[in-house]
């Protein structure tokens, strides 16, 4: 089966439409059923490597669905560091300066900072977002240059 974002080994894609307000935890959850019932050997997905499907790749996926339903601002994290590293895959290096002149122009961005992290003033919603990157080992921080690792 090729399933795209819908399965991936530990989990599944961003669930976009839930940041901007709608519903859609639900046809996740709909997906699953689906991909479950068909009960496929072998899955290819969007990202990462091709599996053998298993009972414990599809709860991965429920118990992942399940913590972001309960904490929508875990699901909003999570996007957000997703945003960042795609840049970050993209540009490879950057001088944290310019990132957060990137990120500034960023509308989706401030969507999600505005909608789930009204604590933070902008600047310092995404110098935590960089740091937790940097603490997962998904990018690193060298004389004020952040670097994809």
């Amino acid at each position: 089966m090729i399933s795209g974002d819908a399965l991936w080994e530990n989990g599944f894609g961003v669930v976009f439409p839930e940041l901007e307000g709608a519903k859609a935890f639900d046809q996740v959850l709909a997906t699953l059923d689906l991909i479950e019932s068909l009960e496929p050997q072998t899955v290819i997905p969007g990202h990462g490597r091709v599996f053998s499907y298993t009972p414990e790749s599809m709860n991965i996926a429920r118990e992942r669905l399940q913590a972001f339903v309960q904490s929508p601002v875990r699901h909003a994290r999570h996007a957000v560091k997703v945003l960042l590293k795609f840049k970050l895959l993209e540009i490879q290096q950057q001088p944290i300066a310019l990132f957060n002149e990137w990120a500034q122009r960023t509308p989706y961005l401030h969507m999600c900072k505005d909608r789930f992290f009204t604590e933070l003033d902008f600047a310092s919603f995404i110098k935590k977002m960089c740091a937790e990157l940097v603490s997962s080992g998904a990018a690193r921080i060298t004389d004020d240059i952040l670097y994809n690792a």
